[in-house]
């Protein structure tokens, strides 16, 4: 497994990763497949700019155009405490990909890039709360439960687990 960064010609992985059913049973539906490019083209200038990290996950080094999904580390202002900015991660693992443990592999190594940069403090996660793989990706690389969350994605409210972790000190499993 290796990590690279989101390029223009990963519209088709969004498209999948974004408007399908199920991919997005846990975040409120489907998104409309309208504007992916667009979307991809702002991923792509925020991966390359280092604003972001936005980094496609490929389960076969010798396949780089071949994407599993992607694991991505951006900062935000916190919804809670507006004017206080979060660092959060996030990941999305196509279906026929999952179970192997690349979403696990993926998020671990984006921490690790994180601990070597020392830039982005403590992470949060906030993924569904009843999705209980995301959770246990938490759970076992060291995430600490901090309660849960209504969250605002894509104008979509989801009633989410907030995870949090310092990469410097916590990074487990």
């Amino acid at each position: 497994m290796m990590l690279r960064n989101v390029q223009p010609g990963d519209v088709e992985a969004y498209v999948r990763m974004r408007c399908d059913p199920v991919m997005m049973s846990e975040l409120g539906g489907p998104l409309p497949r309208e504007g992916i490019e667009d979307k991809v083209a702002r991923d792509v200038a925020a991966a390359e700019s280092g604003e972001s990290f936005i980094l496609m996950v490929v389960p076969d080094e010798s396949q780089p155009q071949e994407v599993a999904g992607n694991v991505v580390l951006w900062s935000h202002e916190d919804e809670e405490s507006p004017r206080e900015t979060l660092s959060e991660v996030g990941w999305m693992i196509l279906p026929e990909f999952q179970g192997r443990g690349l979403a696990k592999a993926a998020v671990r190594e984006l921490l690790e890039r994180a601990r070597r940069q020392g830039r982005w403090g403590l992470v949060h996660a906030f993924p569904g709360a009843t999705n209980g793989p995301s959770n246990g990706i938490c759970r076992s690389l060291g995430f600490t439960l901090v309660g849960t969350r209504d969250v605002d994605f894509a104008g979509r409210w989801l009633h989410t687990n907030h995870w949090r972790i310092d990469p410097a000190t916590e990074l487990g499993g």
